[in-house]
């Protein structure tokens, strides 16, 4: 058997897969929030929330309507930028250009009583969403087993995080959206509906929380807490890339992934708490983080 430092080569295939898959899940989570902050200097602790509403909207549109993973992986992301929408619209907009920390405990209580109530609804046992038809199964590349659908949460969550950096980076609705909030007076008098385009782009950024959550519900057990157990490390992960930095978002909550997953094979004491420890490291060298702009 092929040994690496002193690790069987399957065993340490199969925690960097894990490391991967959940460096994907980070990329999308974290990608959500440098969106939000980065454009509208919004601290969202509402995203496990949101991540959590995805999972769970998934579930709840097969039981009661029928409704598949692949319409579920466009609607339930919809139904939770509405959601988005709505809280920007009735609660965030009414502290706009207010200090950070006001949109930091309205979205955390926001989060919080959503939580409340679908917990008081669901419990906190777990919902199970079984895994599509078309993935169930796998490919053995000789040194590991490949499940198509840990496969598909990788491929597809790249394609969405760097699609999101093109459109914000390289497009005219990026510079649109990038102007909107930088001077929001500019555009409104060149005819741009700026409010409007604020309440888009919190739905947008909690869109990505929700995709990731759908991706998610075949895999975790689905329960309201599930939000709350990602989104310390989501926030760690966005302060190590830089706060509002879209591309350093990416490249960190993959990096993270799979750092976290060779440190469960090679120390697993101390994976849970890697990504702070890196976050202390990069907070001491670099406070505005790795991809982010120095003040």
């Amino acid at each position: 058997m092929s040994m690496i430092f002193g690790v069987p080569l399957a065993v340490l295939s199969g925690q960097l897969l894990i490391g991967v898959i959940n460096g994907a899940f980070y990329a999308l989570l974290s990608l959500g929030l440098a969106v939000i902050f980065g454009l509208l200097k919004i601290i969202n602790f509402a995203h496990g929330a949101m991540y959590m509403l995805g999972a769970m909207a998934t579930v709840i549109l097969f039981d009661t309507l029928g409704v598949n993973y692949w319409v579920a992986l466009f609607l339930a992301p919809l139904l939770v930028g509405v959601v988005g929408v709505l809280v920007e619209y009735f609660l965030l907009r009414r502290i706009a250009g207010q200090d950070h920390i006001y949109s930091l405990l309205l979205t955390f209580g926001a989060a919080l009583l959503i939580q409340g109530v679908l917990t008081n609804i669901y419990g906190v046992s777990g919902l199970r969403y079984s895994m599509p038809d078309l993935f169930k199964g796998g490919i053995n590349l000789g040194f590991m087993f490949l499940p198509y659908y840990r496969a598909w949460v990788i491929v597809i969550a790249l394609v969405v995080c760097f699609g999101t950096w093109f459109m914000i980076e390289k497009t005219k609705l990026g510079a649109y959206l990038r102007a909107g909030t930088e001077d929001s007076q500019l555009m409104q008098g060149f005819g741009i509906n700026v409010p409007l385009l604020i309440s888009l782009t919190y739905g947008f950024g909690v869109m990505l929380a929700a995709f990731a959550g759908v991706l998610a519900a075949p895999i975790y057990s689905v329960t309201p807490v599930m939000g709350s157990h990602i989104l310390i490390t989501v926030f760690a992960v966005v302060v190590i890339g830089g706060m509002g930095s879209i591309g350093g978002a990416i490249i960190t909550g993959i990096l993270m992934g799979v750092i976290e997953g060779l440190t469960k094979t090679f120390y697993p004491p101390a994976s849970s708490a890697v990504i702070f420890l890196v976050m202390v490291v990069v907070l001491m060298f670099r406070p505005a983080g790795l991809f982010g702009k120095e003040a």
